[in-house]
């Protein structure tokens, strides 16, 4: 039996409604899968001032898992715990 880790591996392999981590300019944020369509991925990040913004991603981008965590993969290596973006603690 082969685990979620090694069967996904594609950005519209995740069900909707999955949580994942997605790199921005600045820092790591937090973000949801809202819809798949047959070339693209709408994505919902959040950001650390309590709004919420929309990105659109081919289907075939690549993910990797820390442990449990879906990330999707960016061109440089960085640890994504060292750069989370800090959230308002109001929320």
């Amino acid at each position: 039996m082969e685990t979620a880790e090694t069967q996904i591996s594609y950005l519209n392999q995740l069900p909707l409604g999955a949580r994942l981590h997605i790199r921005s300019k600045t820092d790591w944020r937090s973000a949801v899968i809202s819809q798949i369509d047959a070339e693209k991925v709408t994505i919902i990040v959040c950001s650390p001032t309590g709004r919420t913004y929309r990105l659109r991603k081919k289907t075939e981008s690549e993910i990797a898992f820390d442990g449990e965590i879906p990330i999707l993969k960016i061109e440089v290596h960085e640890d994504w715990r060292e750069n989370f973006s800090k959230y308002d603690v109001r929320w």
